[in-house]
């Protein structure tokens, strides 16, 4: 029989701490999460966002998971407890925010292995908020009704915007932060909108692209450009990935980066797909379809705003990011990122980026086989294909990743101008129409 004698339960979040505590969210997207959080804030939860950065992160999520656990689950963990141990909160008015997928990656465990490493360091009284659409570990506490999710939804969409249009601002800009500037403005403004102002789509992006078109720039040089895959937190987080973009831009590049939504988007579609596959609910199915076509009816405006504007390059809309994915993988495979890295990889080679890092968690099998697994196939179809994968560790080198990051500029900058060889439309014309048939 197992020794139950050491167990403690979970502690809920329960209504009454909505007044009392704040909840920590650890950071992943500087402009997403923080806009979330002011959302969060306006509904009646005092939340903030964990912007440090530092070794000692590391070597603290070292000492309180295995060294086997996934990267970005060490490094979430480790900055909740330097949080905590840090003397700047009340450990007893205070709560920690973590999303779970629910699906079959690591991830999903996440807040398991928070909740032992709490114990762990006499903090198991500490609640820990699942932020999830999966109907998992519900708090009494906490819950999203229809007018937060919105909202929610309208801080990923505008956090999109406000990441595509900075980055095509910043390595061109003259004047130091003058675009981070920018985009904070917006993200006090938006953050301290009502229902009915946030929601005005058109008004808001034309105003959010009018003001980072007033930014001073030099384009008068076009700078290589740079587009950034992988594992949704090493992708993003400058905690995961020891600030790829930063450095990135330092060395003269403009990063591409896809948004936040796709990622949703692509939760979305595979429940949708699922279906196809194993069967289920048709109600279910009908819903998840109609909540598809909402969204992707929402980015679309914001598309149509930035092509109208021209002032900055549009980014491709979800269903065409499905497209590219066929001919290399079925959109059955869905573990981590799945399919949608692989596709990400195509549609920016397609869409002229032809330099790409894949930043990875070391170990983390399914981006691995999805990513570097893919990047011959993917070379077959794009000659001039510069891609770089990258791995994320405690133990790995960063004078070593900055070693190969400046090796595949050094190729990028040779093929600069170059005209890509391969349409991928003409390529996969079969596979594409094929597709286009299944979704209508």
């Amino acid at each position: 029989m197992s020794d139950n004698s050491h167990f403690v339960p979970n502690v809920e979040f329960t209504p009454q701490m909505k007044e009392t505590h704040t909840i920590l969210i650890p950071a992943m997207m500087p402009f997403h999460f923080e806009l979330i959080s002011r959302i969060l804030n306006q509904n009646g939860y005092k939340t903030e966002v964990l912007a440090t950065n530092h070794s000692g992160i590391v070597e603290q999520g070292l000492r309180s998971v295995h060294n086997d656990t996934c990267y970005p689950a060490l490094l979430v963990i480790g900055q909740f407890l330097d949080a905590l141990q840090s003397g700047k909160y009340d450990t007893d008015k205070v709560a920690l925010m973590i999303t779970q997928t629910g699906g079959g990656c690591r991830a999903s465990n996440y807040i398991s292995l928070l909740r032992k490493a709490l114990r762990k360091h006499d903090l198991g009284h500490i609640p820990v908020i699942s932020l999830n659409f999966q109907g998992l570990d519900k708090q009494s506490g906490f819950s999203v009704n229809r007018e937060l999710l919105l909202k929610m939804f309208y801080s990923v969409l505008y956090g999109d915007l406000l990441m595509w249009v900075y980055n095509q601002c910043v390595p061109y800009e003259l004047g130091k932060d003058r675009s981070l500037t920018v985009a904070n403005k917006w993200i006090h403004r938006l953050g301290d909108m009502d229902k009915k102002q946030l929601f005005r789509l058109k008004d808001n992006c034309y105003a959010i692209l009018d003001d980072f078109g007033n930014v001073l720039r030099d384009t008068s040089q076009r700078k290589p450009r740079v587009g950034i895959v992988g594992e949704i937190y090493v992708k993003y987080a400058p905690l995961g990935n020891n600030e790829l973009e930063k450095i990135l831009i330092e060395h003269g590049v403009e990063v591409v980066n896809t948004g936040l939504l796709d990622f949703c988007l692509y939760n979305i579609y595979n429940g949708i797909y699922d279906r196809k596959i194993y069967g289920g609910s048709l109600l279910k199915n009908l819903g998840a379809r109609l909540v598809l076509k909402y969204a992707i009816g929402k980015q679309r405006k914001m598309i149509t705003a930035i092509r109208r504007h021209k002032g900055f390059r549009p980014p491709t809309d979800f269903r065409k990011v499905i497209k590219m994915g066929y001919g290399y993988l079925d959109h059955a495979v869905k573990m981590g990122e799945g399919w949608l890295l692989t596709a990400e990889m195509a549609e920016l080679l397609h869409s002229g980026v032809s330099n790409i890092v894949a930043a990875q968690p070391f170990g983390c099998l399914p981006n691995h086989i999805v990513a570097k697994g893919m990047a011959r196939k993917i070379k077959e179809n794009f000659p001039h294909a510069n891609i770089a994968a990258i791995d994320y560790d405690p133990g790995a080198s960063r004078v070593n990743q900055e070693n190969r990051l400046k090796l595949m500029l050094a190729v990028a900058r040779r093929q600069q101008g170059t005209v890509q060889s391969v349409s991928y439309a003409t390529k996969h014309k079969e596979n594409v129409n094929a597709v286009s048939k299944i979704q209508s």
